[in-house]
């Protein structure tokens, strides 16, 4: 069990929250502070520099044999120098590294720390993975597990899909993630239609009242928009990332609430008929 902060004890630590404007960066503080929390676990600067010469492909300095100034400063050196995306690879190399205990310390060190400073990733499972706003992360999360307890585990594997699209580094794969997302949505209105063959467009078209009037809108609002960013992308017209995050959004929504007609179930405190 780690021992919780004062902050977090009394609840104080919700406060710190910051709108998230970092993701195609790893700011110089965050490097200094993965050495910090790293050392906090009774590590020594030669076990982080064999990590960092295996991630960089680089070898140790022979020279440097002093765990402090020399090591230290090696490290240091390959984390701070490195390009953005290969420090995610480093604290993902960090974690393999350490045992069970070290490994629940600093990855929860790290969150809040991403948390904390606006930077739009997230550990899960030894795993650096994007992070949204509370609205965003609430709606992936939800639909993980209404899929799961509904048995579509197709349109499980489609969202998460998406979700590693838009983890992907250096850059996100925008396109798949909005075809993944659609992918996911397109199955849970089969199952919920009973017509398994059909496409999402018509299925719209054959079953209007899947969701409620007006806001069965939404569905073909999403779908228009999908069909035309994600399968025929015009030269130029390329979406970006927060339109993708917003499409993951809404289609993991609609899903959730269309998978909760076919027995998909969330935490109580998270049950409500229509989940935007």
């Amino acid at each position: 069990m780690i021992n919780q902060t004062f902050s977090k004890r009394y609840g104080f630590h919700s406060q710190k929250e910051k709108e998230i404007t970092i993701r195609e960066d790893a700011p110089r503080e965050l490097r200094g502070f993965i050495r910090m929390a790293f050392y906090d676990l009774n590590k020594k600067p030669s076990d982080l520099r064999s990590i960092t010469t295996n991630v960089l492909k680089i070898p140790p300095d022979r020279d440097n044999w002093s765990e402090y100034p020399n090591i230290d400063d090696e490290a240091a050196d390959h984390i701070d120098n490195c390009d953005w995306y290969k420090v995610y690879d480093i604290i993902e190399a960090i974690i393999r590294k350490l045992n069970i205990q070290q490994q629940e310390t600093f990855t929860e060190e790290l969150n809040d720390y991403f948390v904390e400073n606006g930077i739009g990733w997230k550990i899960v499972d030894g795993h650096i993975e994007t992070r949204g706003n509370k609205v965003f992360e609430t709606a992936v999360e939800t639909v993980a597990t209404v899929l799961e307890t509904a048995k579509l585990q197709t349109a499980n594997n489609e969202i998460k899909e998406a979700l590693k699209d838009l983890s992907r580094r250096p850059s996100p794969d925008i396109t798949r993630a909005i075809q993944h997302s659609l992918a996911c949505l397109e199955c849970v209105a089969r199952e919920v239609s009973g017509d398994k063959k059909a496409t999402l467009g018509e299925i719209i078209k054959k079953h209007p009242n899947i969701v409620p009037k007006p806001l069965d809108a939404a569905i073909e609002k999403v779908w228009g928009f999908t069909s035309e960013q994600g399968r025929h992308l015009r030269e130029g017209n390329a979406p970006e990332y927060l339109e993708a995050e917003l499409v993951v959004q809404l289609t993991a929504t609609i899903s959730t609430y269309l998978g909760k007609k076919i027995g998909g179930t969330i935490k109580e405190s998270e049950n409500e008929e229509l989940p935007f």
